[in-house]
């Protein structure tokens, strides 16, 4: 499964933009329609009012996507993600302008 770097935003519960943030290595499966986060397994959903996954065991809703060199994650507030120790290097290196693993080809 690709493992890749990504910001994710819980939606259920929150205003727009509001809701607690992480930048964490999350584990898709080799569709993509399917991760493996902080013990979660989401899955991937078109129709949702401001989320594309959701958690199959509680219907939480969440935001996942490439994180930003800027650090503007969101788009209508600035909540600052958690940084998880497992993707701190690599989000770090990002920083400098590095590219993320798995994303040397776009």
């Amino acid at each position: 499964m690709p493992d890749r770097v990504m910001f994710v935003q819980l939606k259920t519960g929150h205003d727009i933009d509001q809701g607690p943030a992480w930048i964490s290595v999350v584990r898709f499966n080799r569709t993509w329609k399917s991760a493996r986060w902080h013990g979660k397994t989401l899955r991937r959903a078109s129709g949702m009012f401001d989320a594309n996954f959701f958690d199959v065991e509680t219907d939480e809703e969440y935001w996942l996507s490439g994180p930003h060199r800027d650090r503007r994650d969101t788009r209508y507030s600035n909540v600052q993600p958690t940084l998880d120790d497992e993707a701190r290097g690599a989000y770090e290196a990002f920083l400098r302008g590095e590219v993320l693993p798995g994303r040397e080809h776009g």
